[in-house]
């Protein structure tokens, strides 16, 4: 019965996220929440701002049951308070990152049919009406409310069943999937997490928060409501310094952080001594190396890994990690339900591999009625009236659940979830491209790279063919380029993804002066910065006594273009 997989009773009583801010805010009004380089804001002062912030959204029009663009800079005060008073008018926020598109941005909004938009500096703009002249309003405006007479709501404030948040994931037809998640389900998340990490030395004031995920992403969540459910100190890092990867470890030495969730890709970029004051270390979003699990276990951390979709509320289970193999994903959170079914939806046995299913109150719902009633439909050999088939394969184990991979062509890199179909698609769409696909390939430490392969016409341009991509796809979505003469094909008729080359060969370098992987490393460099290093250039790519991976370096330089 998989018994052990049951944690469905265990839910923390029914709240919103605002019950949650408040509760903290009462306990602690004089603890700092919110420090982003210009001064820590204290609860009491978060709240108030928040508060006038829900009031001015009102003014403007958003009523509870409303939902609210996010398109902000990263890093300042001003895109927290804006999450948190959008929560606080009783409307669900709708996070774009204001790096992707515009045209994933108005995808989006769209889908999401959000009331406005709230752009840099606070600004409100109307959305959906067409007219230029729309009355657009500045909530950020005027001297900060003091926090003694701006603690009062009013505006009505969300109940436990309206939307939180919505989150577009990425899609297999090429549009993106809009997961709404209710209050209910948030703070079910925020308070099982709560009974999970440092049950002897709970999170509390004086504890410092890393957030340096893009609130497009679910696992931002995580960040902010780590801090925000103890009283410690969310702390945000400059975008640049995230995506430079390396140079953030002495960031987080410097600003003292305590707490760190973050994706494995990232925190294998930085040296041991960058965490050492950190006592939890959460990984998720990807598969964690059993090699960065060994380096960064300490008698004075706790580390844990993650497991869940945004279709289930950022996080279904964890799994402490010392050290050894297997490296699993846990066990639910209390709240959650879960299976491993075979290939009929029964149960499997222990120690046999099967599809993970997922229930309980973690379970969104997709915007799109079709989508939502496939992915979310009842599983009558489990008794569950509503069911998340989440296509990963996982092993059955009372001491913890054992990722085995995807049943689909859905992947994770950096913490981003792809469906290849949605890359594959911009990929095909190229102008001077005849045909294309698109393949996850692994360099000898494990890094995942995503590779487009290509076959170009005469007038083809590296650098051009980027640029499309750009418009059409978020930065981490956008894979590195591989030009081939032509695609294996099956007796099926399907492109043979296993025989198409590792981009990191004098074959794939046949345009350049350099040879072998320092060539094809100084080909993307000429696509990424628009740059041609010369032959001097070729011992950069060698720095460290080979320390540094080849696909490692890519994934930098990508990185500080982007």
């Amino acid at each position: 019965m998989q018994i052990y997989l049951d944690r469905g009773a265990e839910a923390a009583p029914p709240r919103t996220l605002i019950d949650v801010l408040r509760q903290t805010a009462a306990r602690y009004p004089a603890a700092s929440a919110l420090d982003d380089g210009r001064g820590a804001l204290s609860y009491a002062e978060l709240l108030a701002e928040v508060w006038r912030f829900a009031a001015r959204l009102h003014a403007a029009g958003v009523r509870r049951g409303d939902r609210v663009g996010i398109r902000m800079p990263s890093g300042g005060r001003a895109l927290y308070i804006a999450i948190l008073g959008t929560l606080a008018a009783g409307a669900a926020y709708v996070p774009v990152d204001a790096d992707d598109p515009q045209e994933r941005a108005d995808l989006v909004f769209g889908e999401a049919g959000v009331a406005g938009v709230v752009t840099a500096g606070g600004r409100f703009v109307p959305h959906g009406d067409g007219s230029e002249s729309a009355v657009q309003v500045e909530l950020l405006a005027g001297e900060a409310p003091h926090p003694n007479t701006s603690a009062v709501p009013i505006v009505e404030p969300p109940t436990v069943d309206d939307d939180a948040w919505i989150i577009f994931t990425s899609g297999s037809t090429g549009t993106p999937k809009g997961v709404a998640v209710t209050h209910r389900s948030a703070a079910a998340f925020v308070d099982a997490e709560a009974r999970l990490f440092l049950a002897d030395a709970p999170l509390a004031p004086g504890d410092r928060v890393l957030a340096g995920l893009s609130v497009a992403f679910d696992a931002s969540c995580e960040e902010m409501w780590l801090a925000w459910r103890h009283g410690a100190c969310l702390v945000p890092a400059p975008r640049a310094l995230v995506r430079s990867g390396e140079d953030l470890g002495p960031w987080l030495v410097g600003h003292g952080i305590t707490v760190v969730s973050t994706v494995p890709t990232l925190a294998a970029l930085w040296p041991p001594d960058a965490v050492e004051n950190v006592r939890l270390l959460i990984f998720g979003g990807e598969a964690c190396p059993p090699e960065l699990a060994a380096r960064l276990v300490s008698p004075d951390r706790e580390l844990w890994n993650t497991y869940g979709p945004t279709e289930a509320t950022v996080v279904a289970c964890a799994a402490p990690l010392d050290g050894s193999v297997p490296v699993r994903i846990g066990l639910p959170l209390d709240g959650w339900e879960l299976a491993v079914v075979d290939a009929q939806g029964d149960r499997v046995a222990d120690g046999e591999v099967g599809e993970l299913i997922i229930g309980g109150v973690g379970l969104a719902r997709y915007l799109d009625p079709a989508k939502d009633a496939e992915k979310y439909a009842p599983m009558p050999s489990l008794g569950w009236e509503r069911a998340y088939r989440s296509g990963d394969l996982v092993r059955a184990d009372p001491e913890g659940l054992v990722f085995q991979g995807r049943a689909d062509d859905q992947v994770k890199i950096g913490g981003r979830r792809i469906e290849l179909g949605e890359v594959e698609a911009a990929l095909q769409a190229l102008s001077a491209v005849t045909a294309a696909t698109v393949v996850v390939q692994h360099s000898d430490d494990g890094l995942a790279l995503l590779v487009g392969y290509v076959v170009p016409t005469d007038d083809f341009d590296r650098a051009v063919a980027r640029a499309e991509l750009a418009h059409s796809l978020p930065a981490p979505l956008i894979p590195l380029l591989a030009v081939v003469p032509d695609l294996p094909v099956r007796t099926s008729g399907k492109v043979d993804k296993a025989a198409l080359p590792w981009p990191l060969t004098d074959a794939a370098d046949s345009d350049s002066s350099l040879s072998g992987t320092a060539g094809w490393l100084a080909d993307q460099w000429a696509a990424v910065l628009g740059i041609r290093p010369s032959d001097d250039d070729a011992d950069f790519f060698q720095l460290g006594g080979g320390s540094l991976a080849a696909a490692q370096l890519v994934s930098r330089i990508r990185a500080r273009a982007a």
